[in-house]
């Protein structure tokens, strides 16, 4: 499968980061297409998201035909309370996708799954291979699944292709175990909160630490919690400042550089880059990732300042495990 490396992730029309207006949303989605961001990462319960996509490719088809979407995909996740995982359930989760998007098979579904303690999502999983074996999905993958569960879905035969994780310089938990284990089976990280929100932006560089009044959307309040968590604002501060100066030799910003040092990463295949559609557009600062690449200084940079941090992995667990 053939995607842009930079997906827009659709996680900010779901409610938690201020109000979209849907025509605009919709406007947002074909000046990315244009521009050559045509991947799209979403989720059956990120609000309207999957409406959107259904309603996107409805405008474009009927405006340009169908051939004007052949580049374009769409990733949306299944996230099921733990329960029966019968084949009437799995297949009634992907028709419902498959309606409100507009498709006939879903390029890729990424599966969640709250509570291993509860090891139904290997039934799950497997009724999704059989629903793939069909035709309706593409491709399977998972959402935020650590890597003792990646071995045992691996052991059980079900195929995938991916799996998404937090993954940024501040989070490199993928580092730890769950990298080499994708790369030795094929498997790609797709990595969202790899600028922190907007975080990791010259907005917060030189800037005194927010208050929680100042944290206005979901995705701030997340990961300044990660921050905290890392090393403080004080450690976040030096490390703006060490990103700053490889932004201006490379003539990018922050934003690009956090960006680039993850699809930098042999087990990524893409970096997730939040998008609110019809509110704030970086389409021309996003497209200068692909414009340069890291050095072995740059990297010294960025390492001198991660070894004076505190360590996720085991502060957390593996990846997801702040989910469980």
């Amino acid at each position: 499968m053939r995607i842009c490396r930079i997906l827009n992730g659709m996680w900010q029309v779901s409610g938690a980061h201020g109000s979209i207006d849907p025509s605009a949303a919709i406007e947002a989605m074909v000046a990315h297409h244009d521009r050559g961001f045509t991947t799209w990462d979403l989720a059956d319960h990120y609000g309207p998201a999957e409406d959107f996509v259904g309603q996107f490719r409805q405008y474009v088809t009927s405006a340009r035909g169908p051939d004007a979407l052949a580049q374009s995909v769409a990733f949306t996740k299944w996230v099921p309370n733990p329960g029966p995982m019968s084949r009437a359930t799995v297949e009634r989760a992907v028709d419902v996708s498959l309606h409100r998007m507009h498709l006939q098979a879903l390029d890729l579904l990424q599966f969640h799954w709250w509570d291993y303690a509860d090891d139904r999502y290997l039934e799950a999983l497997r009724q999704l291979d059989l629903v793939h074996s069909e035709g309706k999905l593409r491709y399977l993958g998972l959402t935020n699944f650590d890597t003792a569960r990646l071995e045992t879905i691996q052991q059980a035969g079900i195929p995938i292709v991916s799996n998404q994780v937090q993954y940024s310089l501040i989070d490199r938990r993928p580092e730890v175990q769950m990298a080499e284990w994708c790369l030795r089976h094929d498997v790609k990280l797709l990595a969202y909160g790899t600028l922190g929100g907007g975080l990791l932006s010259e907005r917060y560089l030189d800037q005194p630490e927010p208050r929680a009044a100042d944290l206005t959307t979901a995705s701030l309040q997340k990961y300044k919690r990660m921050i905290d968590a890392w090393g403080g604002w004080d450690l976040f501060q030096q490390l703006l400042g060490a990103l700053k100066a490889i932004a201006e030799k490379h003539q990018a910003s922050i934003a690009n550089v956090a960006v680039r040092a993850i699809l930098d990463q042999a087990a990524v295949g893409g970096v997730i880059v939040g998008v609110r559609l019809g509110r704030s557009e970086h389409l021309e600062d996003n497209a200068r990732v692909f414009d340069f690449a890291l050095d072995l200084e740059d990297w010294a940079a960025i390492d001198r300042i991660s070894s004076q941090s505190l360590d996720l992995y085991q502060i957390i667990g593996d990846c997801g495990d702040e989910y469980r």
